[in-house]
């Protein structure tokens, strides 16, 4: 009987072992994934606008620009970043390592404008 009291408990350690040893796997994966999606940001052009058109990230950031216009596009902040003529579907990305805010513009169409707020 007491060989039997035991094995159960022997059981039910291990069985607790392995659920926490999931639960340790799944939260690390979770940040990872987390750290990820902060570490890349989108920035949609399309109908001559950027949308969003101001975006707020962490530093260490890396901003990619897609054209999803018929015609070309640029993303120019002076002094800091310059992107060629990008047709559809073209991407352009920057890795903001600097807190600050960025201003950019499309230097084809200077009326198309957006920010970049980097904490």
């Amino acid at each position: 009987m007491k060989r039997l009291c035991f094995s159960g408990a022997a059981v039910v350690l291990f069985a607790a072992v392995v659920l926490l040893a999931r639960t340790s796997c799944a939260s690390a994966n979770a940040q990872q994934q987390a750290a990820a999606a902060a570490a890349a940001q989108e920035v949609k052009i399309d109908n001559f606008s950027f949308g969003p058109a101001t975006i707020t990230v962490a530093a260490g950031t890396t901003v990619t620009w897609t054209n999803r216009d018929d015609i070309p596009h640029t993303v120019v902040s002076d002094g800091t970043f310059k992107s060629k003529a990008m047709d559809t579907d073209e991407k352009f990305s920057y890795t903001f390592a600097k807190p600050g805010t960025y201003s950019y513009f499309c230097s084809i169409h200077p009326k198309m404008t957006g920010k970049v707020v980097v904490q």
